[in-house]
């Protein structure tokens, strides 16, 4: 818990959350660490109050159901995204014991994947659906829209091509990995820009190539790569958001005479009218379809992957503030897991 913002997070005793209609109480067995979390800590950003609980994803049993709920119920294994940061709630936040979730934002874990590799799942999933499918733009924060790309959801088909193409910049960070696996399931190409030593886990999740960050020629192989795919171009989706990706962003960009460059920063103030950007705000009813339809029967047949693979700090809730150092010192390819 929060008393203020940068200040260290302390353990102490909450009420015991219910569920009320339409949500479930999950004891938590793993949590993840995300660098939203950081934000919160040392600027409030989306903290509605103080004391308050952070964190945004959880994995654990079902502890409670709400009186109207039949997807889920006492002991099934989930993992799930958390609302506090548009609730407020501390009942609503993943740095706990017990973590109220919506139902429409929780699925059902197969036996076969633990509660610390499911965990990396539910933040990057929800960003990854509200980057991409929001068909109207509405507002991230104040002055700041979120994108609106309206692409298709994933398929638990074999996709059929859409006829599109997109570059996630950061492809080897949790949400790039997402935004891959999600944007080839339903049927869109990916070229991928990540470290040289992250290509594997890019193509892993579907990027049909990945080119290096730190290659001098960069911007001229991805647009060659995009105009000799003969596909249609609809943007970029820059999981790292710096002013240093965003120059090369909108240098891409520019050779397709703009497009969507969805970002999980503020987007750069210097782009220009023919780029549509955004950042995304990943709380959005646009996801339930996938948190309902896809992720279950996805993960049971391997077509979803729980990926990066975590990195395990600790095991309680003492240890989160030392996982939360951690994330912010920079990972890559892997995503911070507290286990409880």
């Amino acid at each position: 818990m929060a008393h203020r913002s940068h200040t260290p997070l302390q353990v102490g005793d909450a009420p015991m959350p219910t569920a009320a209609p339409g949500e479930i109480v999950v004891n938590n067995s793993a949590v993840a660490i995300n660098p939203l979390d950081c934000h919160m800590q040392d600027i409030g950003v989306f903290v509605r109050k103080f004391p308050a609980i952070f964190g945004c994803e959880v994995a654990g049993i079902v502890y409670e159901v709400g009186s109207d709920i039949q997807d889920f119920k006492k002991g099934d294994r989930v993992i799930g995204h958390t609302i506090n940061l548009v609730s407020g709630r501390p009942q609503d936040g993943a740095f706990a014991l017990y973590t109220v979730i919506p139902a429409s934002k929780a699925a059902i874990l197969p036996d076969t994947i633990s509660f610390t590799e499911g965990v990396v799942v539910p933040f990057a999933l929800e960003a990854a659906v509200c980057a991409l499918s929001v068909k109207e733009p509405g507002l991230a924060m104040p002055g700041v829209p979120t994108p609106g790309l309206g692409l298709p959801y994933p398929s638990l088909q074999t996709a059929i091509s859409t006829g599109k193409i997109l570059v996630v910049y950061g492809g080897s960070a949790a949400t790039g990995l997402m935004v891959t696996q999600v944007t080839t399931a339903a049927g869109i190409q990916v070229i991928s820009i990540a470290g040289a030593h992250n290509f594997d886990i890019s193509k892993r999740c579907g990027a049909v190539q990945v080119f290096d960050h730190k290659d001098s020629s960069l911007v001229k192989k991805v647009v060659e790569a995009v105009q000799s795919s003969e596909l249609e171009f609809k943007g970029i989706f820059d999981a790292i958001s710096s002013p240093g990706t965003y120059a090369q962003d909108l240098a891409i960009l520019a050779n397709f005479g703009g497009g969507h460059l969805a970002c999980t920063h503020p987007p750069p103030t210097e782009a220009p009218e023919n780029v549509k950007a955004g950042m995304i705000f990943a709380v959005n009813d646009v996801a339930t379809p996938v948190w309902e339809e896809y992720v279950t029967p996805a993960s049971e047949s391997g077509k979803f992957q729980c990926l990066p693979p975590p990195t395990v700090v600790g095991k309680g809730l003492e240890h989160i503030q030392e996982a939360l150092k951690r994330s912010k010192a920079g990972v890559s390819a892997t995503k911070i897991v507290v286990e409880l």
